[in-house]
């Protein structure tokens, strides 16, 4: 008997283990006394019809019990490093970077503007409860980088820029669960993914790497073309054999550095729009086509629709979705609005939540040309910034701090009124009914609108949830370019910019990709 088969099973038998087993051992007609093993090698949902059905591939064994995989064959304990990498920026393209020189015999110094992952906590609570935005400690900064308090979704499509499955397997050594290399979108978990990160900060640190938190980049040494290292906290220099770049897309200060040190950067499109919010029983019945989902996880939505403005066509799609999730405050600086999405690993929150957003470019930014390759940043910055503004004027200076979020029904944004009474919501800090049509500029309300209505069209009633803004972090407004066959710095030998903030990469898994990519090329160049 072959040991890998492909079934497409009713989820009541493919989704409980003891249905499951008496299926294969009624098709293969193996009887009761045999010894039989089986285990799932992937398994994916398919609820196009009416009738949900799960694919699954499944390993089947006669003779012994599966061992425990071993998968990636680890050699990070070399003593004897030859270079050393700075790594600015400990998210998962600076961690998997760190991992690389590890087993390259490289020494990696990863330097975090945050703080780790369990101290990073209280900041975030802080924003929750208080409304106070550390800038250095939030949802974007610190150990483990954005995904870290996000979800932990793992489903890429940048299968060509290297190992999925390596990535993978690394997080599952370091105690994520065994599921994400079965599922089809896998993802960890916001509660879970700490545990990880923590463990291969570990990993790092027994490897002869340095980690230091709370250590700000704060200027570049340059020399001929050549960077010889960074300055940290405005008073130490720290030299090194090359510099990865992987600080993400939302920290400004670096993107100003770099401008200001000309460093050759560039304006990049974006995309920018807000949170919807529905219950995830509406979800569930739009996908499901009951109310009842049964075995079956919580469901997602990923919708398309092109509109025009001003004869410019402009897509909106979903970014981000959360099933069983939660909407959290996302800004790194106290005088703005931004927001995101995160779902617990068992995503079992009674809301569902997902990006909507529409795609930005140079037509956008054009009277902040004079920013040069930062006129999308600033472009960004001014529209959190104005939410922020009209927010705070609605609410009053009596607070000294606002992380309440403007908030609207959809149907109420078709006809540009404040939502009479708001939805019951996932947002700690507080929603405020505010028209999105004086908040958004015109040039992403229109195509919003639009967008909406096509997506009502797909599923029967999704405007009757609701907006809450500002979802502007989707990816970095600047790229900082690289040769596409060294990856370094085109002007800047030995600077190597890398993942989201560098404009390389789109999540944790592809992030994760590029940060062994650059540590690669820095090896085949200078080792």
């Amino acid at each position: 008997m072959e040991n890998i088969h492909a079934f497409v099973l009713p989820p009541n038998i493919a989704l409980d283990e003891q249905l499951l087993e008496q299926f294969l051992r009624d098709n293969f007609k193996i009887s009761a006394d045999k010894n039989f093993y089986f285990r799932k090698l992937k398994q994916s949902i398919d609820a196009r019809k009416r009738e949900v059905k799960i694919n699954l591939e499944i390993e089947i064994s006669l003779n012994s019990p599966f061992q425990n995989a071993d998968f990636v064959k680890y050699d990070y304990f070399k003593k004897q490093f030859t270079k050393t990498l700075i790594i600015v920026g400990s998210g998962p393209a600076g961690l998997f970077a760190a991992l690389r020189c590890l087993e390259l015999g490289i020494k990696p110094i990863v330097l975090e503007r945050g703080k780790d992952v369990r101290a990073r906590r209280r900041d975030i609570a802080a924003i929750n409860k208080e409304h106070i935005v550390n800038s250095d400690s939030n949802y974007c900064f610190g150990e483990g980088g954005a995904g870290t308090y996000s979800d932990g979704k793992l489903y890429t499509r940048s299968k060509k820029r290297g190992d999925v499955r390596r990535i993978l397997e690394i997080l599952v050594n370091h105690q994520a669960t065994e599921q994400i290399l079965v599922d089809a979108h896998p993802h960890i978990g916001t509660n879970k993914l700490p545990v990880v990160v923590a463990n291969i900060r570990q990993t790092i640190l027994d490897g002869g790497g340095e980690i230091h938190f709370e250590t700000k980049m704060t200027d570049v040494l340059l020399k001929n073309n050549k960077i010889l290292g960074i300055v940290i906290n405005n008073q130490t220099e720290i030299l090194a054999d090359g510099v990865i770049l992987a600080t993400g897309h939302s920290a400004r200060d670096i993107f100003q550095l770099l401008f200001e040190r000309k460093v050759l950067i560039q304006a990049k499109p974006f995309a920018m729009g807000v949170r919807v919010e529905h219950s995830q029983s509406f979800v569930d019945q739009c996908q499901y086509h009951s109310d009842d989902r049964g075995l079956l996880p919580a469901a997602s939505y990923s919708l398309v629709a092109q509109t025009y403005y001003n004869q410019i066509q402009r897509g909106v799609f979903s970014f981000c979705m959360c099933p069983g999730g939660f909407i959290v405050p996302s800004s790194t600086e106290q005088h703005e609005l931004v927001v995101n999405g995160m779902s617990p690993s068992r995503r079992d929150s009674v809301f569902a939540n997902s990006g909507v957003v529409v795609a930005v470019n140079e037509h956008d930014w054009k009277e902040f040309e004079s920013f040069g390759p930062l006129a999308a940043l600033e472009y960004q910055k001014s529209v959190e910034q104005n939410a922020y503004k009209k927010v705070r004027e609605a609410v009053g200076m009596s607070k000294e701090y606002v992380q309440t979020m403007p908030a609207q029904k959809i149907k109420d944004f078709y006809r540009s009124k404040k939502s009479f009474k708001l939805n019951d919501t996932s947002y700690q800090p507080g929603l405020l009914a505010m028209d999105f049509n004086d908040v958004l500029p015109k040039s992403i309300a229109e195509p919003l609108k639009e967008g909406f209505k096509q997506f009502s069209q797909k599923m029967r009633n999704y405007d009757e949830g609701q907006m809450i803004g500002i979802e502007s972090r989707t990816s970095s407004p600047v790229r900082v370019p690289r040769d596409k066959e060294t990856l370094e710095h085109p002007e800047i030998e030995r600077l190597f910019p890398c993942g989201e903030g560098a404009g390389y990469a789109g999540g944790i898994v592809s992030a994760a990709m590029d940060g062994e990519r650059c540590v690669e090329a820095f090896a085949k160049k200078y080792l």
